[in-house]
């Protein structure tokens, strides 16, 4: 009874082991990958920031959609 207590609390430390492991090595490539760029209110040359209007439809609200 003893060697199987002792047996399964091999494999849970092993695998406790493993998941600490795991997870040291995502946090490891996840922190490699991290953009530190910071955020600005500044537009970016060349933008106005306004939005180009869309041209007006060739019919009216709930008229059905005529073909060509």
């Amino acid at each position: 009874m003893s060697s199987e207590r002792n047996s399964h609390r091999n494999a849970v430390v092993l695998f406790a082991v493993a998941m600490i492991i795991a997870i040291l090595a995502a946090f490891v490539t996840t922190l490699e990958r991290v953009d530190t760029r910071t955020a600005s209110n500044e537009a970016p040359p060349g933008a106005l920031g306004l939005a180009r209007p869309h041209p007006p439809l060739d019919r009216a609200p709930g008229q059905p959609v005529s073909g060509n």
